[in-house]
């Protein structure tokens, strides 16, 4: 599934994969809501449960969009969290991967002072 993801004046493309936790986030959109950040992570709750997935990691990549089962969040990830080491972007625990910005998710370094973001179904 293409969405878009709007935080202020930062836009990306981005796509949910096709698993059975992306398919429950597919199912709420579109959603607005306040964010928080944790390193270069934006993060926020959202109404959907899930376990942790064949698609769960400890490591993730710049662009990857995570379902946090510990906190019933929708995650992405843009560079280094407070757990990061040598380059690698860690997670507070393992997320459930849900899908990839396909545009480059660096932009959102430029957020400082956004509080809301939209995340919206977009054409294929």
């Amino acid at each position: 599934m293409n969405i878009t993801i709007k935080v202020g004046p930062v836009k990306l493309k981005a796509i949910l994969h096709d698993t059975p936790t992306a398919k429950k986030i597919g199912e709420i959109l579109p959603l607005t809501s306040r964010f928080n950040t944790w390193g270069d992570e934006i993060y926020f709750a959202i109404p959907v449960e899930a376990e942790l997935d064949d698609s769960a990691q400890e490591e993730v990549a710049i662009g990857d969009l995570g379902y946090w089962p510990a906190g019933n969040a929708f995650c992405i990830f843009f560079g280094p969290t407070p757990m990061s080491r040598e380059g690698r972007i860690i997670p507070a625990s393992a997320v459930n991967v849900v899908g990839k910005v396909t545009d480059d998710a660096t932009q959102l370094t430029s957020i400082a002072g956004e509080s809301l973001i939209e995340i919206i179904p977009a054409p294929d």
